[in-house]
């Protein structure tokens, strides 16, 4: 990558991380009444704290134009502290931040996601926003690092910590092969003629035109394998999906150890494998060695992805 797309392509992943962050001020503004302003951060700031066992992971799955994983992580004050927000709750810093505040926090977000799918519809295309709580870190090595600053500058403003998958922050970028042919572009218009060809009888090519531009010819099967080796080690989340259920907040917020979700498919059906978001196949659950497997009984027709 030369450094003009190494540039462009850090510019789309902080226009991406700008978008959250004025989505998260929007959102909060109408739910507190005041404004909080947002900023993204490329470094660090020094309030940050190191991960722990009391943060709160969410997962972020794009799929439609843009595709990719991002995670977010909030420790237990920033989490406890958007709650109560969230909850018109008072500032409490000494409270406990429990199951409901962490659903709260999770639905925050999904608002928050909304604005953001509309944010950058524009400049990216229709894109879908999932967003589900994590067991902790993602198991992928973020390719972009970025944080989000809830506030003033005050050392007990709320940070976001945010991790770009490799294949999102890929989506992000623009496509380098308009990068070739805009480069391009001018040594095809220089006034330079032309030389002749020789596979036109009298030394002249039939097909030339006075200027001397000539079209680009298609890429060859060899450079098709090429760039496509650059794609083979790209991760992407692949996921059992054994049924959905939409459930109200108030709904959710009753929900403790014991409860029973229903969802909306039978034992007997197959569940959805799917990769990055998208589904791909179909199959049954098998336990492998104590560990949940599927054995695929469909492939879904490339039509069908």
């Amino acid at each position: 990558m030369t450094d003009v797309a190494a540039t462009s392509g850090r510019a789309e992943v902080a226009g991406f991380v700008a978008a959250w962050a004025d989505s998260f001020s929007q959102v909060l503004a109408q739910i507190a009444g005041a404004a909080m302003p947002g900023s993204a951060l490329e470094e660090a700031p020094a309030a940050i704290t190191a991960p722990s066992e009391g943060d709160l992971w969410v997962l972020c799955t794009a799929s439609g134009t843009v595709r990719g994983e991002m995670s977010l992580r909030l420790n237990a004050a920033t989490a406890l502290r958007l709650a109560q927000i969230f909850m018109s709750e008072p500032a409490a810093p000494e409270a406990q931040l429990t199951a409901e505040h962490g659903e709260a926090v999770i639905e925050l977000l999904r608002q928050v996601a909304g604005l953001v799918a509309s944010a950058i519809k524009p400049r990216w295309g229709e894109t879908q926003l999932r967003l589900d709580r994590a067991a902790g870190a993602p198991s992928w090595s973020a390719s972009s690092t970025q944080w989000l600053r809830l506030g003033d500058e005050s050392p007990t403003s709320p940070l976001v910590e945010l991790h770009l998958s490799a294949a999102l922050a890929a989506a992000l970028r623009p496509d380098p092969s308009a990068s070739v042919s805009t480069t391009a572009t001018p040594a095809a218009s220089s006034p330079t003629t032309a030389a002749p060809s020789a596979s036109a009888p009298g030394g002249s090519d039939s097909n030339s035109s006075g200027s001397g531009a000539s079209s680009a010819s298609p890429p060859g099967p060899d450079e098709k394998e090429g760039k496509l080796d650059l794609l083979m080690d790209v991760e992407l989340a692949m996921t059992l999906r054994f049924g959905a259920r939409r459930l109200l907040l108030r709904e959710i917020l009753e929900l403790s150890p014991g409860a029973v979700v229903e969802l909306d498919r039978q034992v007997e059906e197959p569940v959805d494998l799917l990769l990055d978001g998208r589904l791909v196949a179909r199959g049954e659950v098998v336990v492998i060695d104590g560990n949940y497997g599927l054995r695929v009984t469909e492939i879904l027709p490339p039509r069908a992805l």
